[in-house]
């Protein structure tokens, strides 16, 4: 009863109710697209693209693109060149004194940057989409391509045709991601990154609950015990996205005209992920180098077993790199030397901290102790699809244990919801949640 009332207020506002429509008609014409095969390429050939496209680094890639890429889609990029701009960009603003320089600029500054980010969006698309046409050409027979052999095209006005429609495609895909963040319910990028995430998992679900059913020797019960754990790794994934360390702030009071500022406690939320998924995102890249050693006799051995998914060696690599790539990208995404200048800016001090230099060590300190347990939480979310695979799970709803899948869909439901419930508590109306909070809500 309590979630059904929750849903009656949720559509009691106008606002929000407006926002939710959009937000679902945007999605309905990114799915649509996802399965609009590129011109003059015979979509009923394409088995051996799509069976291809569930491995490694370019499963990554058709899992973010909700399928798209292994369709030869018009939306096949999807958001992936705008996500390599985007870290481009904000990798700049931690070693580029400009773009440092735009980010403390504010909205003016961050407008530049996300004109330099489309840009550059672009140059990626220019170097992907032909890389994507070659893939499509070595992976399918030539008989796939009607417009080469019915239309009389060339393979260069081909390509050429083909680039075009793949940039327009992306570009497309980003608008609609821009428009659900100012018109719909905001993370418009995550939005649609997670609905092409959750579009593959009834099918991955069904089919590991016929392969159960069907097994005479306790298929069932097996079934029930996978469902129990998975349930269980959501609320562990959901625990590490949401864990943070509270760092106590204390701002001087001040007093302006009749009135008195500061004077209060406040925290500073220090995330114990504050990587997110990138870290899982640049070791799975890495861990396709391996099979460069695949050509050499002398090296084949050590290809297979470094490129053996379930494999103790390659889970061992996988994680301890995801370990070194937490440590490194909280480094850059998290300034200490920015948070404490803006606290001494603000007349605010850690009790018992000097401002300046001491403050910077202390909270660097923090931030090494509390990413170590994140790290580790998090490389072994990454290694749990390969342990599910191991212990009987079939591969496709492995997938949805671990990784990249379940950490996407845990945050951005965790960052829509916390958006919902702002509309909810801001109408004076109860929030999603009867008990507990989450996480950036106010205190209730």
């Amino acid at each position: 009863m309590k979630f059904i009332e929750t849903i009656k207020n949720i559509f009691k506002i106008e606002e929000l109710r407006k926002r939710i429509v959009y937000t679902v008609a945007l999605l309905l014409v990114y799915r649509l697209g996802c399965f609009i095969v590129l011109p003059g390429i015979d979509a009923s050939m394409l088995a051996t693209l799509q069976s291809n496209s569930n491995q490694g680094l370019v499963g990554l890639l058709n899992m973010f693109s909700g399928g798209a890429f292994g369709n030869a889609s018009i939306f096949a990029l999807g958001v992936m060149p705008y996500i390599s701009a985007s870290i481009v960009i904000q990798l700049l603003g931690v070693f580029v004194p400009y773009f440092r320089k735009l980010q403390m600029e504010g909205e003016s500054g961050r407008k530049k940057m996300n004109q330099m980010t489309r840009v550059l969006t672009i140059i990626v698309i220019c170097i992907q989409a032909p890389a994507y046409l070659a893939s499509i050409h070595s992976q399918i027979p030539a008989e796939a391509f009607v417009a080469v052999r019915n239309l009389g095209w060339s393979g260069f006005v081909f390509n050429l045709v083909s680039t075009l429609i793949l940039m327009s495609g992306s570009m497309f895909v980003m608008w609609l991601g821009e428009r659900i963040t100012d018109r719909g319910i905001g993370n418009g990028i995550s939005i649609i990154i997670m609905i092409g995430i959750v579009a593959r998992l009834p099918y991955a679900l069904m089919a590991e609950i016929t392969e159960k059913v069907t097994t005479t020797n306790g298929g069932v019960i097996l079934l029930i015990i996978e469902l129990v754990i998975w349930f269980f790794v959501i609320v562990a994934a959901i625990a590490l996205v949401q864990a943070v360390r509270k760092v106590p702030v204390q701002y001087a009071k001040r007093v302006i005209g009749n009135r008195q500022y500061g004077g209060v406690r406040q925290y500073i939320p220090l995330k114990i992920n504050a990587a997110g998924v990138m870290p899982i995102i640049f070791a799975q890249a890495l861990m396709l180098f391996p099979i460069l050693f695949s050509r050499w006799d002398a090296t084949r051995g050590l290809a297979a077993t470094l490129g053996n998914y379930t494999g103790f060696w390659y889970n061992f690599l996988f994680a301890l790199m995801v370990i070194i790539f937490t440590y490194f990208y909280t480094a850059v995404t998290v300034n200490p030397t920015m948070m404490a200048e803006d606290m001494k800016r603000n007349g605010g001090f850690i009790p018992g901290v000097k401002p300046g230099k001491k403050t910077v060590e202390y909270l660097d300190s923090i931030m090494s102790r509390v990413t170590l347990p994140g790290s580790i939480a998090l490389a072994f979310i990454a290694i749990l699809p390969a342990l599910a695979m191991i212990l009987g799970v079939s591969n496709s709803f492995a997938s949805f244990y671990g990784g990249t899948s379940l950490l996407i869909l845990v945050g951005v439901v965790l960052d829509t919801l916390q958006q919902v419930e702002g509309y909810l508590l801001m109408r004076h109306y109860d929030g999603l949640m009867k008990t507990g909070r989450l996480s950036g809500r106010s205190g209730m």
